[in-house]
């Protein structure tokens, strides 16, 4: 069977293998650079003949699906799946997966790497060291930035899936007071009005989109402090650029932003106390390394008639 990967430098940059497709067919790998994913007439080009496709984040339109005529499978390397047209997979009778566990440590990890960052600041004390400021100093040690302890302090969770399940086995494990709701019931307005930090960990749906925003906010505690490593569309962001400025909310640190790379007119760029980074939480080799043996078995699972993961 003919197998193309259409962005495959966006899971493996080249630190993990392909071997495990290799062995379930005629594997062809393209990296994203390669090729504009807004193509479709080159994606067509790419794809040919190939029976099975593999992608991150390329899109794949109706158009697309109906050109390749020979195409059977979608393996989507990711866990949304919102860049393939599923009702035209479903009508053309190809199947298509997803990978919808692979990196919840890694992103319950990174919701704490963004926390302390803003309740410790040391990038930003590190930065001042390696200025020459300290050995300036007449005193023996110095900070510029308020410091936060985390014990006592109450970590509001929105989305207590599996990710927010582990952001709250943390969070006590810093003997944290932990509220959740699952977005969808009642106790939203509990965990907005009581936490010292929130963390959104819930999908993006009609429901949950802007669930942050200025009538949310205005229920917050002064000084509270929001972490997302879940969807940047979750936020309403010139209303958390208006909170932040204003210092209603003390901090924020967002792994994901609305639109993806980021534009230059994205009002958090020019908002104060905020950490950005760019969509990393997912990337560790070891998280990536999970991802390829759940996409390898999804694929084994299809040639062998038991469809695991399927989406469509």
């Amino acid at each position: 069977m003919k197998i193309v990967v259409l962005d495959g430098d966006r899971v493996n940059p080249g630190d993990i293998s392909w071997d495990g497709f290799r062995e379930l067919g005629d594997l062809k790998v393209y990296d994203m650079v390669s090729f504009n994913l807004k193509d479709s007439d080159l994606i067509i080009e790419k794809i040919g003949d190939a029976e099975a496709i593999l992608i991150n984040k390329t899109p794949i339109d109706r158009k697309i699906i109906e050109a390749a005529s020979n195409l059977k499978y979608i393996g989507v390397m990711a866990t949304g799946y919102n860049t393939v047209d599923l009702d035209s997979a479903r009508e053309n009778g190809v199947v298509v997966t997803n990978i919808p566990t692979y990196g919840t440590d890694a992103v319950a990890q990174m919701t704490f790497a963004l926390l302390l960052e803003l309740t410790n600041h040391v990038s930003h004390h590190n930065s001042e060291v390696k200025k020459g400021r300290w050995k300036d100093e007449r005193e023996w040690c110095f900070w510029d930035k308020p410091l936060m302890e985390l014990k006592g302090k109450t970590m509001g969770i929105i989305g207590f899936g599996r990710i927010g399940q582990k952001v709250g086995e943390i969070a006590k494990a810093f003997d944290m007071k932990v509220l959740s709701t699952t977005s969808r019931d009642d106790k939203l307005d509990e965990v907005l009005k009581n936490s010292d930090i929130i963390s959104l960990n819930c999908p993006l749906t009609e429901k949950t989109r802007g669930i942050i925003n200025k009538e949310s906010i205005a229920k917050m505690k002064d000084g509270v402090l929001i972490i997302n490593t879940a969807r940047g569309a979750l936020i309403v962001e010139k209303d958390l650029k208006e909170a932040l400025d204003s210092g209603k909310v003390g901090g924020a640190g967002v792994d994901t932003v609305s639109f993806e790379p980021i534009k230059d007119d994205n009002p958090l760029l020019s908002s104060k106390n905020i950490i950005i980074t760019p969509h990393i939480s997912w990337a560790p080799i070891e998280t990536r390394a999970r991802l390829m043996d759940i996409a390898v078995d999804n694929f084994r699972n299809f040639l062998d008639g038991k469809i695991v993961n399927q989406v469509n």
